[in-house]
Parts: C-alpha cells; structure tokens; sequence
C-alpha cells in the first residue's frame, strides 16, 4: 500500500491511496464473510451460497462497496494517525480504480485544522476597567431590593400612572378587520416596561378603571409578522384595575424583613461589599474578553470553509437547545423572526468565525506558554466545581477520562486568560 499526501491552500490535503490488488482480494473475502447470509438464491440455504454464484447472480461488483469500505476505512485511519492530520470536516472519496484483478486505487480529500502561529501575545492594550462603585450604583441596587419587596395594593378610584400595573382587554384592528393574535382579555401589562408596541403603553396613562378607548399604534418595520410590519393599527381597550407598587421604607426594619442585619447602615454596608465583590469578577471578565477579541483580531489566515459550517452546525444545535427550555422550537422561533434555515446559518456565520478564530489563537499561545494541567490540579478543579454546584460525585468524576480532559483544558484555559491579562497593558 502506498499514500501520497498533498498539501494544498486554505488547509485542504488530498490523500491518494494505491492499495495492491491482492490486499483488496483479502477485502473482498471479508465481505463476502460478513454478508454471505444475505444473499438468498434458489437451490442454496442461506448463507451457503458460493461466492462465485453470488457474484455471477448479482453481478462482480456487488461486494466492491463493502471491501472499499473496509479496506479504506482503516488505510484512512492510519494515514491520519501516521501524519498527525487533524481533520475538521467530513472526507470527500473519489475511486479512481476498482476492480477484482486491479489495484483499488482512491483519493480521500480533507480540510485539516489551520496552522496558527501567534506572536506579540504579550502587551496587548485594552481598555482600562474600572472596578469602583458609585454610590448611583449602590443606590440602585437597594431600590432594586426595595422594589422587589413591594406590596401590591389595588387601587379604584385612580388613574395610570407610568409604572403602575394595569389590567386591560384589548382587541386590534388592521384597517377595520381584527388580526391574529391581536386580542386578549384580563391582560396584565406594567407601563414603561416596554412589553409592548411603540406608543401603546403611554396612551394608557390617565386612564380610569371601567373606561374603554382606542389607541392608535404603529407596528415597528421588523416585526416578526409581515402582515403587520410597519402598518398602522387601532387597539379597542378596556382597562379592568390599576396596581401600584407601595415600597416599603429603607430603615432598620426593612434590613431585619431582606437580611440577617438589625440596622440599615449594616444591611447598607454589606450590599455595597458584595457589589464591590461582584463588580471585582466582572472586571476580570471584561479583560478576559478583550484580551479574548484582541487575539482573534490576530489570526488572519483564510478558515476552511467546511470548519465553518461545521462550527454553524454546532452553534445551531446549542442555540436549538436553549430554546427548547423555553418551549420554542427551532421552526416556531424561524417563523417568529421571519427566515429560513439558511437565513439563520447566515445569521450565525460571523460568530463561528470569531469563535473558530479565537480557539485556533488560544492553543496557539497555549502550547508556546507549555501550559498544562497536572493530576492533582484536575482533581482539585473537580472537587471544587462537585462542591459548588452540588452535582456529581467527585470521586467517580476523578476516574473518568472525558472528566479528567475537560477539567485539564478547562484549567490550561484559565492560566492562558490570567497570562494573557497580567500580560496585558491598560490604557
């Protein structure tokens, strides 16, 4: 047998297989073995019909699929192995010769993992970060909480105001005729949530319970259905009750009703603590990711086109899932924004590049850097995340392989990230 391996641009490689004429007999012969029960001819019992018989009945290249798949499965196999090709989409096979008394002669054409050799890794500038709390943003969380625990009190004799929770029916029109999906009753909208179409929400204020009026609104240009896009409607509403929010009091007793606090000043200090706590990890991120988007920038090689689809592929299948948890399925959310499958891979392509780009920029470093993970730092980030996330036996996970190489490239990510931004220049 012999391989001839061709290296061509944008990481495509064209292997070209001549494997002996008497090494594809001894193919032939295994699949006459395993499929010889299959061929059923009159005046043989099954599975002992000769092989000539067969061949003759069915004609010589009826086993010619299976001793290829056979043979070159394991020829591929090997030459991948043998040339440490990393392959990143499916095989193209084109048999150039196959035949009984000939040698099986084939190409297999992949696209390989680009090669990426990053440099000046070192010094990247990014943005500088801040990690202060203002007292706004302090002020706003302790509304937040103050909001939260608000007491819902009905009122009757009011009107809307913005804010206030209403209760309405609601019926549209397009042009005189009611539309699909353009009514319901008892509906509960919040003013200035925004839940609705432009202008809807705001022509609800000064409203008084039992009062019934048109509203006039326009549907954005995008909007999902395109009977309604940018069309101009009339809403015929009917608002039932008004609900306003009564906050409590930020003193000591609302600290004893939201914590483990006696004062508010205590309560107070400790929110600030855990803001100034949440905002040092979110400081890290956002140089986690410039660093991130910086490297990226870097790779300026042309990605194989099947890598792509291949990275769309996955992306789409992630996204797919995500959906499901909120009861939506791919189609239904399609139909929702307007587009078909290929529409949405379109969608999705320039985020697989930069992902792709990234990955390929990461290892790079990584494997310049030499950082690695040893067993007893797996074992260590195993224990940590089986503890915080209350799931999986620590002990079991240790021993499993796929565990093990997970954590091994989770933790080698981690020292790239910490390298990469103590590396880093702020400006």
């Amino acid at each position: 047998m012999s391989v001839k391996i061709e290296k061509q641009e944008n990481s495509k490689v064209v292997l070209e297989f001549k494997i002996e004429k008497e090494k594809f007999h001894e193919a032939l012969d295994e699949a006459f073995k395993k499929n010889s029960k299959h061929f059923k001819i009159q005046g043989f019992r099954a599975g002992k019909v000769p092989r000539n018989v067969v061949e003759k009945t069915y004609g010589e290249g009826v086993l010619y699929d299976e001793a290829f798949n056979i043979i070159a499965g394991k020829e591929y196999e090997n030459a991948v192995e043998e040339n440490n090709l990393e392959v990143v989409a499916r095989p193209e096979v084109d048999i150039k010769e196959i035949g009984k008394d000939k040698d099986l002669e084939f190409t297999i054409t992949v696209y390989v993992k680009p090669e990426v050799e990053i440099k000046d890794y070192k010094g990247l500038n990014i943005k500088k970060v801040s990690e202060e709390i203002s007292e706004e943003d302090l002020q706003k969380e302790l509304e937040n909480v103050q909001s939260k625990n608000a007491r819902i009190i009905t009122l009757e004799d009011a009107t809307v105001e913005n804010k206030d929770l209403t209760v309405i029916d609601f019926e549209g029109f397009l042009d005189g005729v009611p539309f699909d999906g353009g009514k319901a009753e008892k509906y509960e909208l919040e003013i200035g949530s925004g839940s609705f179409i432009p202008g809807f929400e705001e022509q609800l204020i000064g409203m008084k319970v039992g009062e019934e009026k048109d509203i006039n609104s326009k549907f954005p240009e995008e909007y999902h259905s395109k009977e309604l896009a940018g069309k101009d409607t009339i809403f015929k509403v009917k608002l039932h009750e008004i609900k306003r929010k009564e906050l409590p009091n930020l003193d000591d007793e609302f600290a004893k009703d939201v914590s483990e606090f006696d004062t508010f000043e205590e309560y107070k200090k400790s929110v600030k603590e855990r803001l100034i706590e949440s905002r040092k990890k979110m400081a890290v991120a956002e140089r986690e990711n410039q660093v991130i988007e910086k490297l990226a920038e870097m790779v300026t090689i042309t990605i194989p086109e099947p890598m792509i689809e291949s990275q769309i592929d996955t992306t789409i299948q992630n996204f797919e899932a995500n959906l499901s948890y909120q009861g939506i399925n791919l189609e239904q959310y399609m139909q929702m924004i307007n587009t078909d499958m290929e529409g949405l891979r379109g969608q999705f392509r320039e985020n697989a590049l930069k992902e792709i780009k990234t990955k390929l920029a990461m290892e790079s470093v990584s494997k310049q850097e030499k950082f690695d993970a040893s067993a007893e730092e797996i074992d260590s980030k195993i224990e940590e995340l089986s503890t915080q996330y209350g799931q999986g036996d620590a002990a079991s996970l240790k021993s499993n392989e796929n565990a093990r190489n997970y954590m091994q490239e989770r933790i080698k990510e981690e020292k790239l990230l910490k390298f990469l931004v103590e590396n880093a220049i702020e400006k």
